[in-house]
């Protein structure tokens, strides 16, 4: 068994990872890359391997850095079987269908500004192109080991990160390799904790927050309060950029719980996004994936997608309206890392206000508006305007998806024996200090994968 390691090597985005086993090629992960401009160029670089030669996709999660490039790579002559959990197969459409509609956008747009002489632009992909890919999902449950090839086996397990979300085992020649996926933290709400794996001869580890533990959760929600309570007390409007799968829903919740202590009925609170109401159906659609808590908090009032005060905006013309508000509008819009979508026509006019508060709830990738406004930046530029930031800047880390460098240590931990363990999905300073503990720890040196390495099993 090999592992040839293309993408999320080294960075956060752009998950890939190509396994050759028993004669076969299965690739995990086929991610979009994201961040600036040059990065997300990227994208439309051919695969450093066959298409066509594929036996079999694997898909860790729904989130578009583990799968937006899938339409790609059947645009490249991929024709077999795409594996995901029956949730992230539920996800899908939605995710990839909402790419390809901003791709078409975006080359729409740039079409329009064309100079005569200059080429075309083209989207790397379009809603077709996804229609054709979505016929080659395979569902599959949780748990159950599964003949996935000819000398090759694979189980599923729950990460907790998102809904549908897995850690991936395969067999193969004698050999296990497993692959965290994004691993979540334990009492994430709604989501059941990550299952516990004993045994690997290789493990690919996750490292978001290898360098770095979140705050606690029942301290995290107390600041979460106390932001809303301090934005209304000021007059202005909360914006939150998250993504529309895991955080949107996440948040929602703790509005339902917390809805008498923060005074949630005061507030005017709008999704601002069409593509996540639609992931809060099939979260609907998945209560036996949802742990014993939330299923009683949704069996109780308010229930947190439908709150008396939500209104989903589902018309441009909607969202607009929204900036003619400015004051006691709590405003959750994509795209998580403020790279594009909706958040930023709202950013663009109330960053300037210093009664605005914009609260960043997951990871901000390098490159991003997002990560340049948690690091101080005062002036950001959107849609080609230059934009002073007045707003109070609020990083809530304890809300993350991800586990931090305690609960990924507490993880590998459940491995007897520590199996050899290479970091993926991580920037350098993280992947280092985990490598460290792990050394520490437990006497292995932890492998930090490149794009274009290999690493037999």
């Amino acid at each position: 068994m090999r592992v040839h390691f293309h993408g999320a090597a080294g960075e956060v985005t752009g998950s890939m990872h190509l396994i050759e086993a028993a004669g076969r090629r299965i690739l995990i992960d086929c991610g979009m890359v994201q961040g600036s401009p040059e990065a997300e160029a990227r994208n439309f670089a051919p695969f450093p391997f066959d298409a066509a030669g594929l036996d079999a996709v694997v898909l860790s999660h729904a989130h578009i850095d583990h799968v937006g490039r899938l339409p790609r790579l059947v645009m490249a002559g991929y024709r077999g079987p795409i594996y995901a959990q029956a949730a992230t197969a539920d996800l899908l459409p939605i995710m990839l269908l909402d790419s390809a509609s901003l791709q078409e956008g975006d080359a729409e747009r740039a079409n329009r500004k064309r100079k005569p002489g200059q080429p075309q632009v083209m989207p790397l992909y379009t809603r077709a192109d996804v229609h054709d890919t979505l016929a080659q999902v395979r569902k599959l449950p949780y748990g159950q080991r599964h003949a996935l090839l000819p000398g090759v086996e694979l189980a599923l397990r729950d990460a907790g990160h998102i809904l549908g979300s897995c850690i991936v085992e395969l067999w193969a020649d004698g050999r296990k390799l497993v692959f965290s996926g994004d691993l979540g933290m334990k009492g994430t709400p709604i989501l059941r904790d990550p299952e516990t794996v004993r045994e690997a001869d290789l493990l690919l580890l996750e490292s978001t927050y290898g360098n770095r533990n979140h705050r606690e959760r029942s301290d995290t929600i107390r600041e979460l309060g106390e932001i809303l309570d301090a934005a209304w007390r000021d007059g202005g409007n909360v914006l939150i950029p998250a993504f529309a799968v895991g955080r949107t829903q996440e948040l929602l919740y703790w509005f339902a719980r917390h809805w008498d202590d923060w005074d949630m009925a005061r507030w005017r609170i709008y999704l601002d996004s069409p593509m996540a109401s639609k992931v809060v159906e099939v979260y609907d659609h998945h209560h036996e994936l949802f742990d014993a808590e939330a299923r009683a908090v949704w069996g109780g009032k308010p229930n947190p997608f439908k709150l008396p005060n939500l209104r989903v905006t589902e018309s441009v013309e909607d969202s607009m309206a929204i900036n003619r508000i400015h004051g006691g509008a709590i405003v959750i819009a994509g795209n998580g890392m403020a790279n594009g979508g909706r958040i930023l026509h709202h950013m663009r006019q109330c960053l300037p206000q210093r009664q605005t508060r914009i609260v960043f709830v997951g990871y901000q990738a390098e490159g991003t508006i997002g990560r340049r406004l948690v690091d101080g930046a005062r002036w950001v530029r959107i849609h080609g305007h230059d934009v002073r930031v007045n707003a109070h800047r609020h990083t809530v880390g304890g809300l993350s998806a991800h586990a931090d460098q305690q609960g990924l240590l507490e993880w590998y931990a459940g491995f007897v024996p520590p199996p050899p363990v290479a970091l993926v999905h991580g920037e350098d300073l993280a992947r280092e200090a985990l490598a460290g503990e792990i050394s520490e720890r437990h006497g292995v040196q932890a492998t930090l994968a490149r794009p274009g390495a290999v690493l037999d099993v």
